[in-house]
């Protein structure tokens, strides 16, 4: 109770990245407004209320912002001493779903029904692994490149939670923990050869589940001739590709799309069909530069943060973001196979929205950078004790003028006794 108060109260003190900031709040709202478009038909046929979907998006996504900007003015190096008890819920959780407690749907047991609140535990374990491995990973800052220290262990324990994500199955959730780990272990300079190694075996794993799973073998043939399977096994991305091109340049206009009418659940993982049909390439193209700003921004965080740990789930996070909306709009587009994940921030979804929110709000509190050296805690990390010692020598080096030792000091010449005239006076 008494960490839980520390992190209640402690603040930081600097702004916000208000780009990223305001990037984010438009693009929640951005999503509210497609999910209404991309919903309206579905929500008329089965709940008889066109805003069933509506209403329930703008409440996750008030509360997602809530969370979001309440973090932000938390101190993210609180978070530490909860790591492992977050890292135990969620694995806790997707034990649970995997036991037979899991709401079923689409063929997956990916949700846990509290009441009326489904919760998707795969959401919280991406976020839950960033946090652990940014932890672990300043820890063992000087012993990453140790086999058995800097890589074992971060690769058993995502290997945990991407088999819990199989067994599910959720194998795009799977795919992105997996990337997650490799990204963060290689920007914290872990041996090239061993993350080579260890990305062969991870690829010959996920293409020997790929061929040995009837369901998933018969989707990958199906997305090689899309044409021939466009009434069965692919047709929602056959659809997708269909909205897109009808959206041509600039669209059909808000409200105006007609692919609604035969996309299924065209307002979660295919929302993105809906704004290429209705907004054209040029929204397309204007939603993907918000994206990659939103990670530009967060790397650029990343680099400028206080401590290493800021610098690793700034980074972590960033990349869960931008990996993210890559593969989703690349299933839309039927670039990649058919994966079950949300686009973030537009797609209908609770659980997507607030483990989305928290994260965003720890990378807006890593962005809050302390105005002056003596805000710096003991606690911040060693990149904060540095920067402390550094301004304390330039203090010291302006007051005082430096002394170059290469350059002796000059000796001023002793005077000489006049010298005696020949002849006498």
């Amino acid at each position: 109770m008494k960490q839980l108060a520390d992190l209640l109260t402690a603040r930081r003190t600097g702004p916000v990245d208000p780009v990223l900031a305001a990037a984010v709040v438009g693009l929640v709202g951005f999503g509210v407004v497609m999910v209404y478009s991309a919903s309206l038909v579905e929500a008329v046929t089965v709940f008889r209320d066109p805003q069933h979907f509506l209403k329930r998006q703008a409440l996750f996504a008030g509360v997602a912002l809530a969370i979001m900007f309440g973090v932000s003015r938390m101190d993210y190096v609180r978070f530490r001493p909860l790591t492992y008890l977050g890292l135990l819920v969620v694995v806790f959780m997707m034990v649970l779903s995997v036991a037979g407690f899991g709401h079923t749907g689409g063929g997956a047991a990916r949700w846990l029904r509290l009441g009326p609140i489904h919760i998707q535990p795969s959401e919280a374990a991406k976020l839950a692994l960033v946090l652990w491995l940014g932890y672990s990973l300043d820890k063992k800052r000087e012993r990453v490149k140790s086999f058995s220290l800097g890589m074992l262990p971060h690769f058993m324990m995502a290997g945990v939670l991407v088999l819990l994500c199989m067994k599910q199955p959720d194998f795009g959730g799977a795919a992105v923990l997996m990337f997650l780990t490799f990204s963060m272990l290689f920007v914290a300079g872990a041996r090239l050869q061993w993350l080579i190694g260890a990305a062969g075996l991870g690829a010959g794993f996920a293409v020997l589940a790929v061929r040995f799973t009837q369901y998933r073998w018969e989707r990958m043939v199906a997305w090689f001739n899309m044409a021939d399977h466009r009434q069965d096994l692919a047709y929602q991305p056959f659809q997708a590709v269909m909205s897109f091109g009808s959206g041509e340049l600039t669209g059909m206009g808000l409200g105006g799309g007609l692919q609604v009418l035969y996309l299924p659940e065209a307002h979660t993982d295919f929302v993105a069909a809906i704004i290429g049909e209705e907004l054209g390439f040029l929204g397309v193209l204007a939603l993907c530069a918000v994206y990659l700003l939103i990670v530009v921004r967060g790397v650029r965080i990343a680099f400028a943060a206080d401590d290493d740990y800021g610098s690793y789930i700034a980074f972590g996070i960033s990349i869960m973001f931008g990996v993210q909306a890559l593969v989703n709009l690349g299933v839309a587009m039927a670039i990649l196979p058919t994966k079950g994940l949300t686009l973030p921030f537009v797609s209908y979804g609770g659980s997507s929205l607030l483990v989305n929110g928290l994260a965003m709000g720890i990378l807006l509190s890593v962005s809050r950078r302390q105005p002056a050296v003596e805000n710096v805690r003991l606690d911040a990390g060693p990149r904060a004790e540095a920067s402390a010692v550094l301004a304390s020598e330039a203090q010291f080096s302006a007051a005082e003028p430096p002394v170059t030792e290469a350059q002796p000091k000059r000796r001023e010449p002793k005077p000489r006794a006049p010298r005696a005239r020949k002849g006498g006076a």
